[in-house]
């Protein structure tokens, strides 16, 4: 796949250009390339980031910071079989145990919101950090959601991370997830009170909660460019009816000039008769006049 210009390889983190030290250097350079690339296409077009993740597996499926991003480009297309392979890969290689959440995650991806608890009651849960133990509650309580037990997804979302005014990475992802568990039971004051908490906390709007705001206050946005789109198209339909009417107009006078062309033909035909009818009449009295002078 085509890597632009502007792309070297030395954009990814230390941490995995260290990892990549271990491949010839034109190697690890066109694998860091490819990683590159999907980094940067993973929000915006997850499909072309998995097309060069899969390019640097090819390259380097041994190190894992490759699998890792094979996994990630897989799970944002929703291909969750073979994230969960990825990321086990990785988890072997490494020994880490960052990426249970998003291992959780994919398993109820792959309609197994049970065994996503377990992996939420594991050993493996301790050794996260603070950000990776919220991940997992969020997706512990999505699994739950799953299975239909909407009072008890809220009971796991309720936690010290949820009460803390404090804003951290997580918070605006923590109380969406809250505000959202309340609305799914009909608690919508509640919800609206959560919705409002997470717009304060959602400082690179990584959340629609202004959107979900909005919407239950009954507010509507409309498009400025949508709006200019039917005024134009309102005066193009006004000029349309103008250019019509003018139409209409000028058809009519051609007809009405017509009408009048055509009477006015018809009364010269009319007159001819007459004219002709009178010189018949004058040269008849005439031959008659001159028959009886002969008598």
């Amino acid at each position: 796949m085509p890597i632009p210009e502007d792309v070297t390889g030395d954009e990814i983190d230390k941490d995995v250009r260290q990892e990549l030290q271990s491949l010839p250097k034109t190697l690890a350079e066109d694998v860091a390339k490819n990683l590159v690339m999907v980094a940067r296409l993973i929000d915006e077009d997850p499909e072309g980031a998995y097309g060069y993740s899969r390019v640097a597996l090819r390259l380097a499926s041994r190190v894992a910071a490759v699998r890792e991003a094979a996994g990630f480009a897989a799970y944002a297309t929703q291909k969750y079989s073979e994230a969960l392979a990825e990321f086990r890969a990785a988890r072997r290689m490494t020994g880490s145990a960052e990426l249970w959440p998003v291992m959780a995650d994919c398993e109820r991806g792959l309609g197994r919101p049970e065994k996503a608890l377990d992996m939420a009651g594991a050993p493996e849960v301790h050794k996260l950090d603070k950000a990776g133990q919220v991940e997992m509650r969020l997706v512990a309580a999505g699994a739950r959601r799953d299975m239909g037990q909407l009072d008890a997804a809220i009971v796991t979302l309720q936690s010290p991370e949820l009460a803390s005014n404090s804003v951290q990475p997580w918070t605006a992802r923590l109380r969406y997830a809250y505000a959202d568990a309340l609305l799914a039971v009909g608690r919508e004051n509640e919800a609206r009170e959560w919705f409002a908490k997470a717009v304060e906390a959602d400082r690179d709007g990584s959340t629609d909660a202004s959107d979900r705001l909005a919407e239950m206050d009954g507010v509507e946005f409309v498009d400025a460019l949508d709006e200019d789109e039917h005024e134009n198209e309102g005066e193009s339909g006004d000029q349309g009816a103008v250019e019509a009417a003018d139409v209409e107009d000028h058809d009519g006078e051609r007809e009405r000039s017509t009408d009048a062309t055509a009477d006015a033909d018809a009364d010269a035909d009319a007159t001819e008769a007459v004219d002709a009818a009178g010189t018949a009449d004058t040269t008849e009295v005439s031959d008659a006049t001159e028959s009886g002078d002969k008598d």
